[in-house]
């Protein structure tokens, strides 16, 4: 019988599942976009629940369940960093408490009552986790594997190698000394909300000068030239408060920006600069892991692997050849890592480096058939018409061409934080409005925040400088000089772009439009940013595309083989079905 391990991520933000049938992964989801609660970070019920559906098994045919973390490790963490700051922290820690008390403290019970199952439950440690998702689904025998995010247990960040089937660990940084929660320091001083905010942040650098580095590395932080650092904790609150600065950090980068505030030169100084620092310690951890390693290729993982500006910066300016970045790099996949840690290290399984990797172009989650579509579209009162296979990715591209926004919803979801091309609102990227459209008619987002390119992979190095395959939109790049004024929606104010390379055999519907509208315009780029609005996950299923398509400025809706025109749909009125359910983030 095939042995089936269940990962599971939660309790503190971007809940997730995966399941693992003899190391093949056949299902990943994040619980938010079941629940329609963005970062939810409740127990996985529903996402444990699809990956058992799509296994086709219940609970009683999973060998393993394990936990990305430890709990005790981290009550550790929080008593002690009580003990070290009180009475200050008096009201946080009495907060935490009855929640830790109640369920944290027993996690293995609650999974188990919560599932129904009958086993033993496993723990991963957090980074550990971590690294274990960054190489085992890598292409790589042999790699330095480094994550960094805010904190797991206790290690903030570390530095490894992958060999074969194991991971060893050659050294860490520990609480409260973290570059995650520096970046989330600063997330927070910008007005913007911590664990969500952190791309706004980068997005927002490229408006500033990083005229405040030096006070950066003047007053918050030590850093050596080896990458490891030491945060002055005088200029921050998060060890005994609730907030992430504090007055001290104000008299020297001023006052924070109240959230919705109009954004100022200073804030995008501030962001630019910090993003300089952040650069600049991945750098000389790389150079440092390097240096002990002698390896040549580099895995990432950890929320810090989610800023595509150093991951560009170290693919360009650091000593590897080949940088391999997890697509679900936060606490979402630290489930996979766990499932994956379990069956290799724990159980002892051998390892063969797939081909390209092993994440199956990250598309990992739900799909539903034309059938299914038609009968939730028809329990909306929608209006849709049925295209044959080789109509949809021409009607498309001729809706595309046409300035429509197109909503595109197209096979299985993707797991983790970025629209891979599945769950994706598409625009041409040719047009010079079409940024600020779906930005401020559709997306309901912040003007300054800049959209991604999907481009095919056969054509990628002619439009952008990148010399390899980036299919997780998880490296910055330049848009080559000669082509920035013909794609002005996905250029971004310093030249450069997230870019999303499209394959023919990860993505064929996805390429084969891309396809299409290269035939059409010549131009072989399109607009891809999530098929979400402010607030809001991603869309998974059928009904909850069509509603978020409905209470946007999207012209024209592609689910399967299903297309609907937003001119033809039945007037929303005040229906609810078509109103934001949740706070803006």
């Amino acid at each position: 019988m095939p042995m089936t391990i269940l990962g599971l991520s939660g309790y503190y933000h971007d809940s997730a599942a995966c399941l693992l049938r003899d190391g093949v992964l056949v299902a990943a989801a994040q619980e938010e976009r079941f629940t329609r609660k963005r970062h939810d970070q409740a127990f996985p019920a529903r996402a444990a629940r699809y990956c058992l559906d799509e296994a086709e098994i219940d609970i009683g045919g999973v060998d393993h369940v394990v936990f990305y973390d430890k709990p005790l490790a981290k009550f550790e963490r929080l008593l002690d960093t009580f003990v070290g700051t009180a009475p200050r922290g008096i009201g946080r820690f009495l907060a935490a408490m009855p929640d830790w008390l109640r369920r944290k403290l027993w996690l293995g019970d609650g999974i188990k009552r919560e599932l129904g199952y009958a086993g033993r439950v496993l723990f991963g440690e957090h980074h550990e986790s971590h690294a274990a998702s960054a190489f085992f689904p890598s292409p790589f025998d042999e790699a330095a594997v480094l994550t960094v995010d805010g904190v797991g247990e206790w290690a903030t960040t570390t530095l490894g190698v992958g060999r074969g089937n194991t991971l060893e660990r050659l050294g860490e940084l520990r609480f409260p000394h973290s570059l995650g929660l520096l970046y989330s320091a600063f997330t927070f001083h910008a007005g913007f909300r911590v664990n969500s905010g952190e791309y706004k942040l980068m997005g927002l650098a490229p408006y500033g000068k990083p005229t405040y580095v030096d006070a950066i590395l003047r007053h918050l932080i030590d850093l050596r030239d080896d990458g490891s650092f030491a945060l002055d904790l005088r200029y921050f609150d998060y060890l005994s408060g609730t907030r992430m600065t504090n007055r001290a950090f104000a008299e020297v980068f001023g006052p924070p920006r109240a959230p919705e505030a109009p954004m100022t030169q200073r804030d995008m100084d501030l962001a630019r600069s910090v993003q300089v620092v952040t650069e600049e310690v991945m750098l000389l951890l790389a150079q440092e892991l390097h240096r002990r390693t002698g390896l040549s290729d580099l895995c990432l993982a950890g929320g810090v692997a989610l800023n595509c500006v150093a991951n560009g910066r170290l693919l360009r300016d650091g000593p590897f050849s080949r940088i391999w970045v997890q697509p679900a790099a936060n606490d979402a996949g630290g489930a996979l890592g766990a499932a994956l840690h379990v069956w290799h290290c724990y159980l002892g399984n051998p390892r063969t480096p797939p081909q390209g990797d092993a994440m199956q172009g990250s598309l990992l989650g739900p799909s539903f058939t034309n059938a299914v579509v038609r009968a939730e579209l028809d329990a909306e009162g929608a209006v849709y018409e049925t295209l044959a296979d080789d109509e949809v990715c021409r009607r498309t591209a001729q809706l595309l061409d046409e300035q429509q926004v197109v909503g595109w919803f197209q096979g299985r979801m993707e797991f983790g934080p970025r629209a891979l091309g599945a769950r994706s609102i598409l625009g041409d990227a040719r047009s010079p409005t079409m940024q600020s459209t779906i930005n401020l008619k559709i997306k309901e987002r912040e003007s300054f925040r800049p959209f991604a390119p999907s481009v095919l992979r056969e054509e990628a190095s002619r439009w952008f400088t990148l010399d390899g395959d980036s299919p997780y939109m998880l490296f910055t790049t330049d848009v080559v000089a000669a082509h920035r004024t013909e794609l002005p929606a996905v250029t971004h104010i310093d030249g450069s772009a997230r870019v999303q390379t499209v394959a023919r055999d990860g993505a064929p519907r996805f390429h084969a439009l891309l396809s299409a509208f290269a035939t059409r315009t010549g131009c072989p780029v399109l607009v891809n940013t999530s098929f979400n609005v402010r607030g809001e996950p991603i869309v998974c299923r059928p009904r909850d595309a069509y509603r978020c398509f409905m209470r946007t400025g999207i012209d024209a809706l592609v689910i399967e083989n299903q297309l609907l025109l937003k001119s033809q749909q039945p007037p929303a009125g005040d229906d609810p079905r078509f109103r934001q359910t949740y706070a803006p983030d």
